[in-house]
């Protein structure tokens, strides 16, 4: 736990008792605050009670004796309306702030030298998270990875010089963090997203500026126009900015070269690492995030050796295109992750033989958005709700059959692929739907498909339950 004696002898209000929110809690308890919490489900807030957290009704609080208000960032701030407690805080001119935002000044007090790499990004914030920690654990180095992936940031240990911290910042910590500083802020994308809860697509974009704003080097993925903006806003203010690309060579910046990652200095070349027979890091996406990694890396003080180590013994997300096991030409892979079709993209354009199992909770939008990657597909696998409706989008431009079970599935998929004498043969789950007509979330589905992948006579797991 990091606590956060910056509140020492400060009262503080806190909303939001989900799993983060208590151990914010905690930690400002651990610190010397004063706290009062609350939440809108009683449940939460006596849960809350019994782990020793003091509980009451904001609506009744003393607003002006709060020296600041922790706010959980799943509640909205701004959009479509700011949380009735964001107004009486706002009304008693008290600051709002959110779990990163005590890390950051905790560093900042403790330990300012500590390494700090933040990403963010609308897509593949978790990979290129989980691969610069890896990255940095390979090396040798002390890492801590947290915030909106795994451990929430305060229960993190504490920070101390040669530790190094490695944080994913959704949009909505970012916005609850106006001091974030990190050594290396990543930008990976932007597209189109949680617009309910940000207004416009120009707000959510200067929220996400943020995180590379306020850093030492703002590393920024600029195949978009949003980011592109951004880059070039930054580095007329005089920010140091790396750019990186995935589909573009570059004057300056990281870029890549189908599995060759390269960097460039006014326009010279010179390859830095390579993703050539790395299974968990296939695909254009991977390249971004490995060209984010690599570049983060690099400004904390990584060689290309470690670097390069780190990479090769990458075992990729869970749940995410993850390769769970493989028998003879016949590989698995666990993309449950992937809960709507522009999800399900990086997975249908990473192989050429796949042997799709898609379908659950369907999206608005359906699978239509995948067409361009039908070439791909040996035949589909439809299961849950969504069966019919694939069925119908897919037509005679795809063999499929309805599974109805994904056990079924994985079943036929597993003996079509076994007698495709093309080459590599893969057998995807990558659903492009939400899982909760049949499981209780994405992991659970995605657990069930490794159990029964691995199952199957012959398949030697890759990996393992992790």
């Amino acid at each position: 736990m990091i606590p956060a004696a910056s509140f020492s002898g400060k009262r503080v209000s806190l909303f939001g008792l989900g799993g983060s929110g208590i151990a914010t809690a905690h930690a400002l308890i651990a610190g010397g605050a004063e706290v009062l919490a609350w939440d809108d489900n009683p449940e939460s807030v006596a849960k809350a009670a019994a782990a020793g957290i003091a509980t009451g009704d904001l609506r009744a609080a003393d607003w002006p004796r709060f020296a600041a208000f922790v706010l959980s960032p799943g509640v909205p701030l701004t959009h479509p309306k700011p949380h009735w407690t964001v107004e009486l805080a706002r009304g008693a001119g008290v600051e709002v702030i959110g779990d990163i935002e005590l890390f950051c000044r905790e560093r900042i007090s403790q330990a300012p030298a500590a390494p700090f790499i933040a990403i963010t990004g609308t897509n593949g914030k978790s990979t290129t998270t989980a691969l610069t920690a890896h990255i940095l654990k390979s090396a040798g180095r002390d890492t801590q990875m947290g915030g909106n992936i795994g451990r929430a940031v305060m229960t993190l240990d504490p920070p101390e010089p040669e530790r190094h911290y490695v944080v994913e910042c959704s949009s909505y910590q970012i916005d609850l963090a106006p001091s974030i500083n990190p050594t290396a802020g990543i930008l990976l994308n932007l597209t189109p997203d949680h617009l309910d809860r940000h207004g416009t697509m120009a707000h959510y974009a200067s929220i996400k500026e943020r995180l590379v704003a306020g850093g030492d080097t703002a590393i920024i993925g600029v195949d978009d126009s949003w980011c592109a903006q951004i880059a070039d806003r930054l580095e007329r203010a005089g920010r140091q900015v790396i750019r990186i690309s995935k589909r573009l060579p570059l004057t300056d910046g990281y870029f890549a070269d189908g599995t060759n990652l390269m960097e460039a200095v006014h326009g010279r070349y010179s390859r830095v690492a390579f993703l050539e027979g790395i299974g968990s890091l296939r695909g254009q996406h991977n390249a971004q995030n490995a060209l984010a990694a690599v570049a983060a890396c690099l400004r904390i003080g990584l060689d290309l050796g470690e670097i390069q180590a780190g990479l090769e013994t990458f075992p990729g997300l869970v749940h995410r295109m993850e390769q769970v096991g493989r028998k003879d030409h016949v590989l698995f892979v666990n993309d449950s992750k992937a809960t709507n079709a522009d999800a399900a993209a990086p997975a249908l354009s990473s192989f050429n033989r796949i042997y799709w199992i898609a379908g659950g909770l369907p999206k608005e939008g359906g699978i239509e958005p995948l067409r361009g990657f039908f070439p791909r597909i040996a035949k589909a696998y439809l299961i849950g709700e969504a069966a019919p409706a694939f069925s119908a989008t897919l037509g005679e431009a795809v063999p499929y059959e309805i599974s109805g079970t994904l056990a079924a599935a994985v079943e036929h998929a597993a003996n079509d692929a076994a007698n495709d004498t093309g080459g590599e043969a893969v057998v995807l789950l990558s659903p492009a739907c939400a899982s909760f007509d049949q499981f209780k979330n994405f992991e659970v589905r995605g657990e069930a498909f490794r159990q029964a992948a691995t199952a199957i006579d012959g398949v030697k797991p890759i990996g393992g339950p992790r």
